[in-house]
């Protein structure tokens, strides 16, 4: 058996822990044993750190002190997997580089707030997003990240320039994995709220992306 720890908690608008319980029953039946927390002190806890396989992270903003994240960097860098979405995994700890440098990009901006916008497959290979057409998101965040130039991008999408005309025709990663020591990173800007997750597309490729990062 697969061993995850599912941590939520930060800014309450991102819903982190509804998402996080849309997805704990998944693992559940992928026959991870699943345990979930609410304070970062999860990274503290050598006995559970240990046995992990995933770290599934939904936290966005707040503050990690150093020992935390020390605790986090050391499990992915001997081989435990780490995968998130939106601002729960890309947007937690601003002040903390070496996490940002582990998670392979950091938002920097929404421009236009709520929007449509489509998500366009690059890779119809990988088990990821095998099989999975281009799709629509609607009513909802459009990330504008700073991001890694060595992560590999399975999803992308194209920025129109209505809010901010400087940047019409950027193409912006949307999905993307990537390895830090002997851990798999698996990230997904998709997931404002936990209604993003009613687009299938958005929730197969978090399924799969957990279960990629667990190996």
């Amino acid at each position: 058996m697969k061993n995850a720890v599912m941590v939520w908690g930060g800014w309450d608008g991102h819903q982190p822990k509804e998402c996080v319980d849309r997805f704990a029953p998944f693992l559940k039946a992928q026959g991870f044993e699943v345990t979930v927390r609410d304070s970062l002190d999860a990274y503290l806890d050598k006995a559970l750190m240990d046995r992990l396989d995933l770290v599934v992270q939904s936290w966005t903003c707040g503050t990690m002190t150093g020992e935390q994240e020390k605790g986090l960097l050391d499990a992915v860098k001997r081989g435990v997997g780490i995968a998130g979405w939106h601002g729960g995994l890309g947007d937690s700890f601003r002040n903390n580089v070496d996490y940002q440098f582990m998670i392979g990009g950091q938002w920097v901006q929404h421009p236009g707030n709520l929007m449509d916008y489509e998500v366009h497959i690059t890779d119809f290979d990988d088990p990821v997003t095998a099989g999975l057409k281009d799709f629509r998101m609607t009513a909802t965040e459009q990330y504008y990240m700073h991001v890694d130039p060595s992560n590999i991008v399975l999803a992308n999408t194209t920025f129109s320039g209505d809010t901010n005309d400087w940047i019409k025709g950027t193409v912006m990663p949307v999905v993307w994995k990537r390895r830090c020591g002997k851990g798999r990173v698996f990230y997904n800007s998709l997931g404002h709220n936990a209604k993003d997750f009613d687009v299938a597309e958005a929730r197969v490729i978090m399924e799969r992306g957990m279960l990629w990062a667990a190996k």
